[in-house]
């Protein structure tokens, strides 16, 4: 069972304000999902090679190829947002 110093500790984390009602509901739902996980060890999985990826991937490449670039000039173009060859953006604060 999930105390409530848990649910608070977690929540500061969170960065998230609880009322004293949402703390338990919160407890409630954090018992309801740990009650879940415990369910999965009644699971025999004896034998059974672990999945690290359900789904069996294919790498896909392609050939590079190169193909003309657009000019300095054409690149900015369309934008006045172009100072010594380089976008700008807004001043990060």
């Amino acid at each position: 069972m999930v105390d409530e110093e848990t649910i608070k500790e977690v929540a500061e984390n969170a960065r998230i304000n609880l009322g004293e009602e949402e703390i338990e509901k919160f407890r409630e739902d954090f018992d309801d999902a740990l009650e879940s996980f415990d369910s999965l060890d009644d699971i025999d999985t004896e034998g059974v090679e672990p999945a690290f990826h359900p789904i069996e991937l294919e790498e896909r490449k392609r050939e590079d190829s190169v193909e003309e670039s657009f000019t300095e000039e054409e690149t900015f173009s369309n934008t006045d947002n172009e100072e010594d060859g380089c976008f700008k953006g807004p001043r990060a604060t």
